[in-house]
């Protein structure tokens, strides 16, 4: 079997014989001709996997020629060969979007090292990435079984998605393997989650029922309000610590803010877009943990007043819109926002906007120049969310993102049009500092499981509240008093169940519609790694 049809164009080919007949005996096809009419009548003829040419033939040039194959032949990786150095030749061939450059004299491995790269490096990329996850796979599965605290399961997290895209850019049949890798993780990160959660949440009550920042700095040590630490010992970040642990410090040093949400923005899309800016910004990388329920309402009011909840409900009850209420239930974050400051008694200057369209994208940048003057500006952008709702909605959008790999691929397709990719070469040229973060991410929810609620019962898949609920406790996490996870309860009776892994709530009459309509879409506001484990990510411009 044949590893590749080569076509080769010099004008001195019977000096290269050699070089052909080592090309011959590693398994390839070898058509040479002497110009470069000969060699377009040729590509006329037959598709080739590559073409080398020589740069200086009687007649049409190398370049000429390659003008004329790239019409014939668009997608077939042309290697220029040449004598010449000189850089604007250089130039005009890479212009011309040629896949190599050897200069002459060449040596055979020279040339066996582009044809693999540039005609087998599919097949290599998927044996060496499929035989590097085959050997992290044991290690990783013990990874999981020694995971003890969040930074455990954040590292394991990391790695899976590390495999999930090197797996996702080859054709391994690994990525079923790595499915189910995941799939227990999960399983072992919502066992973390229901044995940990309700201590940091006694933690976090703990620290709000303290005195206020400015009374603390008089208290001594000994007579400060001692916290209740959790088995785990210190809780994680999560999204009530955003602006004081990570906003307000930058804020202090002197440093001005540019702050953008991208709701609900999974930890491998963030890989996926780092990659795309990487070269224009120095980057330090990390994750914090949402709080439960990992929906927008709850996560992102968390983010923007510093406050569980049931706070923002009983300080600011004309900022909280409550789940049976039809308001939308984000329309307060600046003002929350601008709480939270007031509460720290800090007098930064700031702006906040939301970017819901394209229309809005531009009335947004027309401004950027304003916004330069502000300590902070905070910036949300719904795109995401708007996707993944589409997605559900919409059969169509479900074809074009049918997997986790096809779903960050329109996510990479939007940004690389978006005003975000204007912004961030905006933002590459300022001083701004620039933390990148989100309420919550996702999961592809596929796995049904029953409950049952009175009408009153909200509708998210994830999550459920109400009073009277039916379900599996085996199946789910329960939280019966709202209070201690200081969630607002409307009744007495409220409590919250979450689904965990790739669970999603299906009501039992007209289950079977229910579950074919919702099953494999992506959801948010349950327990799983990819929902709760999120970016948040500093940067600053690199020094050009």
């Amino acid at each position: 079997m044949s590893n590749g049809l080569l076509l080769w164009a010099d004008d001195e080919i019977e000096l290269l014989r050699a070089h052909i007949l080592f090309l011959e005996k590693k398994g390839y096809d070898v058509v040479t001709v002497t110009n470069g009419t000969d060699a377009i009548d040729q590509c006329r003829q037959k598709t080739f996997d590559l073409i080398l040419l020589d740069e200086m033939m009687p007649g049409l040039s190398g370049l000429e020629t390659l003008q004329k194959i790239k019409e014939l032949s668009p997608a077939t990786p042309v290697v220029m060969v040449t004598k010449s150095e000189e850089e604007n030749i250089m130039d005009q061939a890479i212009g011309s979007k040629i896949a190599d450059y050897l200069i002459k004299p060449v040596n055979p491995n020279q040339i066996l090292l582009s044809l693999k790269k540039n005609i087998h490096r599919k097949e290599i990329v998927t044996e060496i990435t499929q035989s590097g996850y085959q050997q992290s796979f044991t290690d990783i599965a013990m990874q999981i079984g020694n995971c003890r605290t969040y930074q455990d399961w954040m590292d394991v997290y990391k790695r899976l998605v590390h495999w999930e895209l090197e797996l996702s850019n080859t054709d391994s049949s690994m990525t079923e393997m790595l499915k189910m890798q995941k799939e227990e993780a999960n399983n072992g990160f919502a066992k973390y989650i229901k044995a940990h959660y309700m201590d940091w949440m006694e933690d976090i009550i703990a620290t709000q029922a303290a005195p206020p920042q400015s009374t603390q700095r008089l208290l001594t040590n000994h007579q400060k309000p001692q916290n209740n630490r959790n088995k785990d010992g210190e809780r994680p970040l999560m999204s009530i610590d955003i602006f004081k642990k990570k906003v307000f410090p930058l804020l202090d040093a002197g440093e001005k803010v540019f702050m953008i949400v991208i709701d609900n923005f999974r930890f491998d899309q963030w890989r996926v877009l780092a990659q795309e800016i990487g070269d224009m910004f120095d980057m330090d990388e990390q994750t914090y943990i949402s709080i439960l329920p990992t929906a927008t309402q709850y996560a992102r009011n968390a983010i923007f007043s510093g406050l569980m909840p049931v706070k923002i409900a009983q300080m600011f009850p004309e900022l909280w819109v409550d789940e049976d209420e039809e308001e939308g239930k984000n329309l307060n974050e600046g003002p929350l926002i601008k709480t939270q400051l007031e509460r720290f008694r800090r007098h930064d200057t700031f702006s906040y906007h939301k970017i819901n369209d394209s229309a809005g994208a531009d009335k947004f940048m027309q401004k950027f120049n304003e916004l330069k003057n502000n300590d902070l500006n905070v910036l949300v952008i719904n795109f995401i969310d708007m996707l993944s709702h589409a997605r559900t909605e919409s059969k169509m959008v479900r074809e074009l993102a049918n997997n986790e790999s096809a779903y960050r691929s329109i996510t990479l397709s939007w940004f690389r049009h978006s005003v975000l990719a204007e912004l961030f070469r905006m933002l590459s040229r300022s001083n701004f500092t620039i933390v990148i973060t989100t309420d919550h991410g996702s999961i592809r929810a596929s796995k049904p499981i029953k409950i049952i609620g009175d009408r009153n019962t909200n509708t998210n898949l994830r999550y459920k509240l109400g009073k009277n609920l039916n379900y599996n406790a085996k199946e789910v996490f329960t939280i019966k008093e709202p209070h201690k996870a200081m969630l607002p309860a409307p009744n007495l009776s409220t409590s919250y169940v979450f689904a965990t892994g790739d669970a999603f709530f299906a009501y039992p009459n007209n289950y079977n519609y229910y579950v074919s309509y919702y099953k494999d879409t992506f959801q948010h506001g349950g327990i799983s790694m990819e929902e709760m484990i999120v970016p948040l990510v500093t940067m600053r411009a690199r020094k050009r």
